[in-house]
């Protein structure tokens, strides 16, 4: 690069300068400007200097775009995982804020002024909601599994006993393995597998069945003196037909308890409503409904269809439960004082619907489930209304939400969209201008036209959606 070049490049105060008030921290923005800075001179690009301070704009911008902020969802997906899975209600909101700004009694008895455990009410309202004896939460359904697989899987590495006559002894047996159908090895969002997690908690992966069948008889012959647990997971993210085969729940219970086996599911998805009651949808298994069946633990996300917060719910036998608080691995996974305050609300809400106390339950994600067709509708034809005369083509279509987060996958609801066609901006430039609005909002792109499901928008948002198109028009 030419020392002309060189030196016109700004300096990082002239930048600055030019900058001026950005409402981003000064470190932050002092941070950018030398990167882009460094990055032009690597490049040994010819750039005057409104094209720097632009480029470092630019720069800013896409940085500041990913701070966490409220988005608009009209994708029709209501679990969504990119946009923080299910929003919390009011109730977990007002217990987040009360708890979050005090202090609190987090660890510590007012009965009897000393230190204390977290979570027993909690964990005694989680046990009445899922029909156990006892249960516990982690920060997540992977760390729950996790937990599990720690406390059942022997890890030792190596054999220390004394050799006898120059002979190794026999290695002790290593109870290490899990027993799971091949037809159960699934791979839950953003990459994670089953086996992957299996094999990196140190487990050793017990394979039965075929991708299609499992038979109870696959189950039996399996099982040996290394055996730790039979883990069954819920097809919670895809569905299998035609010819397939899997014993019950209750057989294999039976075939555990007979072994003296641990029995856990992972359920994933966190029904303990029954979904099948909702136009739509079908049936998804409860943990009451496993744990009556007999299965030892049962695990499950808080923030799917709970509709609370990251949560790994871990419920069942109260023996082995509290087995698996002793570990020290649940220090590191147990979750804080927000998450335990809003889990707690939510739940309470389930149980005061459950004893009739409770008129609507404040569950955001159920109160979109179960949203009439015709309230959808209402809304959609507010917003088409308020577009005449502007330079926008809007129509109201019909659409097909998903409940999303792995969850439910065959159930489809019937649901209303506003669909958008602009005189100047093709469909993508439009969702991207959109997504630039002070409250981004995402939709989808189809024949093309951009759309918008009414059904994942909430109902006080309908103001800012109608604001941002007539700014898009104007």
């Amino acid at each position: 690069m030419k020392r002309a070049r060189l030196r016109a490049i700004p300096s990082v105060d002239k930048v600055l300068r030019a900058l001026g008030d950005t409402a981003f921290p000064r470190s932050v923005v002092l941070d950018v400007v030398r990167r882009e800075l460094v990055a032009i001179r690597k490049e040994k690009a010819a750039l005057d200097f409104e094209a720097v301070v632009s480029r470092i704009r630019v720069a800013l911008r896409e940085l500041g775009a990913s701070r966490i902020q409220p988005v608009i969802n009209g994708t029709g997906i209501l679990i969504h995982t990119n946009f923080g899975r299910a929003p919390l209600g009011a109730a977990a909101i007002e217990n987040l804020t009360k708890i979050g700004s005090n202090y609190n009694n987090l660890e510590y008895s007012l009965t009897s002024g000393e230190r204390s455990g977290r979570a027993a009410y909690l964990e005694q309202c989680l046990a009445l909601l899922c029909g156990a004896e006892a249960a516990t939460v982690v920060n997540n359904n992977a760390a729950a599994l996790v937990l599990i697989l720690r406390h059942f899987c022997d890890f030792r590495a190596t054999d220390t006993r004394p050799r006898s006559r120059g002979k190794a002894c026999p290695s002790p047996t290593r109870k290490n393995e899990v027993i799971i159908s091949r037809g159960e090895l699934v791979q839950i969002g953003g990459g994670f597998r089953i086996p992957e997690i299996l094999e990196s908690s140190g487990a050793r992966l017990g394979e039965v069945g075929t991708t299609n069948k499992t038979s109870l008889q696959d189950y039996a012959r399996a099982i040996s003196s290394e055996t730790a647990m039979i883990l069954k997971v819920h097809h919670s993210n895809f569905y299998m037909g035609g010819f397939v085969e899997s014993p019950p729940t209750e057989r294999i219970a039976n075939l555990a308890e007979q072994k003296r086996i641990p029995f856990v599911e992972d359920l994933g998805s966190g029904a303990v409503i029954e979904t099948q009651a909702i136009e739509g949808l079908e049936h998804e298994p409860t943990p009451a409904e496993s744990i009556r069946c007999g299965v030892d633990l049962v695990c499950f996300s808080g923030d799917k269809l709970l509709g609370g917060p990251q949560a790994g719910i871990i419920a069942g036998n109260a023996k082995k439960i509290a087995a698996l608080k002793r570990e020290p691995l649940f220090r590191a996974l147990r979750c804080d004082k927000l998450i335990l305050s809003a889990l707690e609300a939510t739940v309470e809400l389930y149980l005061k619907k459950r004893e009739g106390i409770a008129g609507h339950m404040d569950i955001p994600v159920l109160a979109m489930l179960q949203a009439p067709i015709a309230e959808l509708r209402e809304r959609a034809e507010k917003i088409v209304a308020a577009f005449d005369g502007l330079p926008i083509n809007a129509a109201i279509g019909a659409g097909h939400a998903q409940v999303g987060g792995g969850t439910l996958p065959r159930s489809t609801l019937e649901s209303v969209t506003v669909e958008l066609t602009h005189a100047k901006f093709k469909p993508d430039e439009v969702a991207a201008r959109l997504r630039e609005n002070s409250v981004p909002i995402v939709g989808y792109i189809g024949r093309g036209k951009f759309k918008m499901d009414v059904r994942t928008i909430f109902p006080r948002q309908d103001a800012e959606v109608i604001k941002a198109i007539r700014a898009l028009c104007t």
